[in-house]
């Protein structure tokens, strides 16, 4: 699904390099509003969204999205951790209620889930008394949304509502400047997974996507069938990776006792001289523009 939204955005707005291509679709995709990737993204904010508040609110808060609960349970999915526990805390609902609700707007396509690969903790024998907080830790799925556009709405539009309906655009727009780094970088990190299924020959047998635990959390998980684990990070900066970011990776398996065959870096800004030198087959770069070639 994300490929054809991917391509369709790209038949739609033709860009002119991956980083602009990226950083549109992270809060247009799938909005169906016609823009111009040369016109600032703020200010095509202003013009396409916020001065059209009224229109975009009644096509998006029809029916089930109306509800109050609802509107607290999406606003929590976009501006939290995404796990459902966590989600269901933040909006102030029962897991039950929130559990109820999730399945409902995953029916209906709003919604998809991304299921934890967290294995719960073993006891060594029947009788050892697990680490306090080892025992209460909970695995818990995550959420995402399928639109772009609508987690950009339920992260900086709907919170502001109020601000928005008497003409203070501001507010929305520093908000969005404060947090669009981290925002962008996580359709940045959907996008790498896409392109790690796609270099790897869409095996069905792939199993790609984060993972996290009690302990870490990686942005590219992948098992290769006969060849272990491979393992991805992404940087959605403004400067380029370097070798540290590698060991600081590499510390971050040891704490799990992983060993990854591969280490893939996936980098907005490209990459510095001395970890360019290191790439091989168990070390590979990719920036931006390299997955050009999914949309081709």
């Amino acid at each position: 699904m994300l490929l054809t939204q991917l391509r369709r955005f790209y038949d739609e707005t033709y860009p002119e390099d991956m980083e602009t291509f990226i950083s549109y679709f992270a809060v247009f995709g799938e909005s169906g509003i016609e823009i111009d990737t040369t016109v600032p993204i703020a200010e095509l904010i202003v013009t396409k969204v916020l001065d059209h508040y009224g229109e975009h609110y009644n096509r998006i808060h029809t029916g089930i999205l109306e509800d109050r609960s609802v509107i607290a349970l999406l606003q929590a999915v976009a501006k939290g951790d995404r796990r459902i526990l966590s989600v269901c805390r933040n909006a102030r609902l029962s897991e039950a209620k929130g559990g109820e609700l999730i399945e409902h707007l995953r029916r209906i396509g709003i919604i998809g889930l991304e299921a934890s690969r967290e294995a719960p903790p073993k006891k060594l024998h029947p009788k050892q008394k697990l680490k306090r907080e080892v025992a209460r830790h909970r695995i818990s799925h995550k959420i995402r949304f399928i639109s772009p556009f609508l987690r950009f709405w339920f992260r900086f539009v709907s919170p502001n509502h109020r601000r928005i309906e008497k003409g203070d655009y501001e507010s929305v727009l520093n908000l969005f400047a404060e947090h669009d780094t981290a925002f962008t970088g996580l359709t940045f990190e959907e996008i790498s997974q896409q392109y790690v299924r796609h270099r790897l020959g869409d095996d069905p047998h792939l199993r790609c996507g984060s993972y996290w635990d009690r302990m870490i959390e990686l942005d590219v998980l992948a098992r290769i069938p006969g060849d272990g684990f491979l393992v991805g990070e992404c940087k959605w900066t403004s400067t380029s990776v370097n070798r540290g970011e590698l060991q600081k990776l590499q510390e971050k398996c040891a704490l799990v006792g992983l060993e990854p065959a591969q280490i893939w870096f996936f980098a907005k800004r490209g990459f510095s001289n001395e970890l360019e030198a290191m790439q091989s087959d168990s070390l590979v770069l990719v920036s931006a523009e390299a997955m050009k070639e999914l949309l081709e």
